[in-house]
């Protein structure tokens, strides 16, 4: 196998990890209280982060101040958003939550003007606009009907995500942050965050069996530390469009999964929801890229950040964010 095709292989192994990651949350969250799987998920994300950056050959390994300033706000940032996602994968299907959670690819630049001097471009708004639709047709499932609460949940989700991401970009720009020790930082604060909420449900998880266990270990170590190592190695052999377009791909492998392994159906409204939404999110990211590039052409100073995938994770090219995916 050549470079390019491994490292592209790899690129749709990472979406494939993070879109079936909402059928593991609901699953796990249905044997267990929310507030503890989260705690077990951080509290095993950072031991394994923990123990990659004491390995051998990894340079220094002691935090930097620009480090901790960053990742302890982030921690709390990104916390929250987990909170909101996993319960709202617990009241939804999988498939929902994982094309849903999209719209952070559009709500992001609407929230983060860095690079947008004169705001975006009408067409941009546009294809938001199409994304709206489509949640709507999401949500409307066998027919229109009120909201259903996880729906809601994790549209909310998608507004705090995209307000998460555009504060990693404030607090990282131009700053020397290494990815692996700024989401150690977040690991261990949502670790600490979650032990006393979900401290009386300990026993809980000490009972758990082991298919509940599989599924945290899954979304501890190859949802969260498995594919942030190899997004990692991967974007940094391959241009910023290509990895963009492989990691868009994550929304349609939720559906997938949710279908094929969650027993869920697609109707006729939320097949159509799903197109539209990863047709939206795709325009929309194509249009900012571009409206990005144009202002940098032009002599804008183009800040770097990070992917809007992964907080924590190193930027792919911030002309061409990542889609979105569950936090490590």
């Amino acid at each position: 196998m050549s470079d390019a095709r491994r490292t592209d292989a790899v690129l749709l192994l990472v979406a494939l990890v993070w879109g079936s990651s909402y059928l593991s949350a609901q699953t796990a969250t249905s044997a267990l209280p929310v507030l503890l799987v989260l705690f077990a998920r951080y509290a095993l994300s950072a031991l394994a982060c923990l123990g990659v950056v004491a390995a051998p050959g990894r340079g220094p390994r002691r935090w930097t101040r620009e480090e901790l300033r960053a990742g302890l706000p982030l921690g709390l940032t990104q916390a929250a958003v987990l909170i909101v996602e996993t319960y709202g994968v617990a009241h939804t299907s999988a498939a929902n939550a994982g094309l849903i959670i999209s719209l952070t690819i559009v709500l992001t630049p609407l929230l983060d003007r860095t690079g947008h001097r004169g705001g975006l471009p009408p067409v941009f708004y546009a294809a938001a606009g199409l994304c709206v639709l489509a949640v709507g047709l999401l949500m409307a499932g066998n027919g229109f009907h009120a909201p259903r609460l996880g729906d809601l949940l994790m549209l909310g989700a998608a507004v705090v995500r995209a307000g998460h991401v555009a504060l990693v970009g404030r607090l990282t720009a131009g700053r020397a942050i290494r990815p692996l020790h700024l989401t150690t930082v977040q690991t261990l604060v949502g670790t600490a965050l979650f032990l006393v909420p979900a401290a009386r449900d300990l026993p809980t998880l000490a009972h758990a069996d082991a298919a509940t266990w599989t599924q945290l270990v899954y979304l501890a170590l190859f949802c969260s530390v498995f594919a942030f190592l190899a997004q990692t190695w991967a974007v940094q052999r391959t241009s910023a469009s290509r990895a963009s377009l492989l990691l868009g791909t994550e929304p349609i492998w939720a559906a997938a999964v949710g279908v094929a392994l969650g027993g869920e159906h697609f109707t006729v409204l939320t097949g159509l929801g799903a197109v539209l939404m990863v047709t939206g999110t795709y325009w929309g990211q194509s249009v900012e890229r571009a409206h990005r590039a144009t202002g940098v052409r032009r002599g804008e100073v183009r800040p770097p950040g990070e992917d809007i995938g992964r907080p924590g994770t190193p930027s792919i090219d911030t002309a061409a964010p990542a889609p979105p995916a569950l936090l490590p």
